[in-house]
């Protein structure tokens, strides 16, 4: 019996190759596809979080404290200004109410200067001077001595009741200062209750955010 002989002709097989091709470059083209529009998996979401995490921790412990920190450095530095504008506007004054106003040759003595107890505003009125009116360096008294703690809550450390610039200026809004002048001849910075050759001022400023700087001078009766 004769064989029988299959002749394929190039033609065909060429056919099946471009087929195979096709195929291939489509399950390719898919594989792409899918990889484009593939999510995040569950432990990239974690990465993620965790690292966001991190970041908010140093925006809050490194960031945040700086931008306080250069608040409290404002204040100090407007409370210092403060503090000495204050201090200057009192040491111009005069010793005593009863010193000599007009250039300070004549002075009070122990027999003719206020007492321990009768410093601090003067007037018709005890204690009701007007500002424009001080004279004296203890004319400025603005403390509770009996609760020191509660001074800056009085009329008198309220700048809006100053009457004047600069301390009605916005820039020093929310500012309280207290005063307290009182006779210290041997310069310890303690009341000697009686007369004596110095007063001590003692100018104290809280800032908004409730810190407060000190100051402190003396007026000497000569």
């Amino acid at each position: 019996m004769p064989s029988r002989r299959i002749h394929l002709s190039s033609t065909c097989l060429s056919s099946e190759q471009a087929g195979l091709q096709d195929n291939h470059k489509f399950n390719q083209l898919g594989k792409l596809q899918l990889k484009k529009t593939k999510g995040f998996t569950l432990i990239e979401l974690i990465i993620g979080i965790v690292v966001l995490s991190i970041s908010f921790s140093v925006i809050t412990s490194l960031v945040i404290p700086t931008t306080v920190q250069s608040a409290n450095q404002l204040h100090q530095i407007r409370a210092a200004e403060l503090g000495q504008t204050v201090m200057n506007e009192i040491l111009a004054r005069s010793f005593d109410e009863n010193s000599d106003h007009v250039g300070g040759i004549v002075r009070c003595s122990s027999s003719t200067c206020s007492s321990a107890g009768a410093l601090g505003p003067d007037g018709v009125i005890p204690n009701q001077e007007t500002r424009e009116n001080y004279n004296d360096v203890d004319d400025f008294q603005c403390y509770d001595t009996s609760n020191p703690e509660q001074s800056f809550d009085l009329t008198c450390a309220n700048l809006v009741n100053w009457g004047k610039a600069p301390y009605t200026s916005d820039i020093y809004r929310n500012f309280r200062v207290a005063i307290n002048v009182f006779y210290d001849g041997n310069y310890d910075g303690i009341n000697d209750n009686g007369y004596a050759v110095a007063k001590r001022i003692g100018v104290e400023v809280r800032a908004p955010d409730g810190e407060i700087i000190a100051f402190s001078t003396y007026k000497v009766n000569f």
